[in-house]
């Protein structure tokens, strides 16, 4: 069975220009999730696919540990591509049984979640994975209570959790994108991470909470689980 794993980068953002190679607490962006990555089974190839070259030099520290760039059209870098779009072109461009697709913007996901979540889907139980965190508190949509009865309150760890996807990472069979199109099955593994995994940068007062919690955990190895 051929794993692949493959991280879809840009260096054109545009919420925050540049944010994929911005320095976060003395290190690029980029190298958190490459650093993590790497470290997994030297079975899995593992691609950054992205169409700027300028990339290269954050790659090359992670040669010798099975990284690989692997250049996409540079048409997939537009603001209204969609992400199946390049979901579509990965699989169309490197073949395999199952795909783990990771992104930079999460830099704090563990090797441990996305390897337990990989070893869900190979047992063949499952058809595909993700990240989400558990919520269990007082939802509203459409100015409705969403999850409880508002004249009827139990306990948020009395409630049914609602879990969140948090984008770190999906794990599916080559068939879940090739019939259905999607990245998630209809029988998927909800992979539960913690608050840190699921802090995710798309805005510049994302980049500094990040910023501040990779000091926090650099300050706190020693109790940090």
């Amino acid at each position: 069975m051929k794993v692949v794993l493959w991280i879809p980068l840009k260096l054109n953002n545009q919420r925050l220009p540049g944010k994929n190679t911005m320095v976060l607490n003395g290190r690029p962006l980029c190298d958190y999730v490459f650093s993590t990555v790497s470290e997994m089974d030297p079975c899995i190839d593992k691609y950054i696919y992205c169409s700027d070259d300028a990339i290269i030099p954050y790659i090359k520290p992670y040669y010798d540990k099975g990284l690989i760039y692997l250049q996409r059209d540079n048409c997939l870098d537009g603001d209204k591509v969609k992400g199946l779009e390049i979901v579509e072109r990965f699989v169309e461009d490197v073949d395999a049984d199952i795909y783990i697709l990771a992104h930079v913007t999460q830099p704090f996901i563990k090797r441990d979640s996305i390897e337990k979540a990989l070893n869900k889907v190979m047992s063949e139980d499952y058809d595909s994975a993700f990240s989400a965190i558990r919520l269990q508190d007082y939802m509203w949509l459409d100015g409705k209570p969403l999850n409880y009865n508002p004249t009827d309150i139990i306990r948020t760890q009395d409630m049914e959790p609602i879990y969140m996807e948090t984008g770190a990472f999906f794990i599916f069979e080559k068939k879940v994108f090739t019939e259905m199109g999607r990245r998630i099955g209809i029988k998927p593994y909800v992979c539960e991470v913690d608050q840190f995994e699921a802090i995710d940068i798309d805005d510049m007062n994302d980049f500094k909470f990040a910023e501040a919690v990779a000091r926090y955990r650099d300050e706190n190895k020693d109790v940090m689980i």
